[in-house]
């Protein structure tokens, strides 16, 4: 009877065993992202957060948020809104309520690659 438990409990730990073991080295999901689009999609996320710099500092100056064209005249922004690491930025002000800067993918193929965007809160949104 003894051995029989100890057969059991060590039954138990195995698969207890098993189990963290598979869910810690096991590969991951089928949607791996590639290197480049991991790369672009960080590059993305920074220039957003530039943005919405530049929206907090010509909110300051001139009493309203503004478009991608006057943060570019103002010379808070540097980069061209289109195609920019494979993605277009827009960025839509509300007066002085808030604003709402997009980039989206700007290659037809790569429809999988996430939408991101920030607005006033300084909250990047992932869809």
């Amino acid at each position: 009877m003894k051995t029989a438990g100890m057969l059991l409990s060590l039954i138990v730990v195995l698969a207890i065993g098993y189990y963290f073991y598979s869910v810690q080295v096991a590969p991951g999901p089928a949607t791996q992202v590639s290197p480049k689009e991991l790369i672009d999609v960080v590059g993305v996320k920074n220039d957003l957060l530039s943005i919405a710099q530049a929206e907090r500092l010509f909110l300051a100056a001139n009493g309203n948020y503004g478009s991608f064209e006057q943060l570019q005249q103002d010379g808070s922004i540097t980069f061209s809104a289109t195609n920019r690491r494979s993605y277009n930025f827009v960025v839509e002000p509300n007066s002085a309520q808030g604003f709402r800067a997009t980039a989206t993918p700007a290659d037809p193929s790569k429809r999988d690659w996430p939408t991101l965007s920030i607005d006033e809160t300084m909250q990047l949104t992932q869809r």
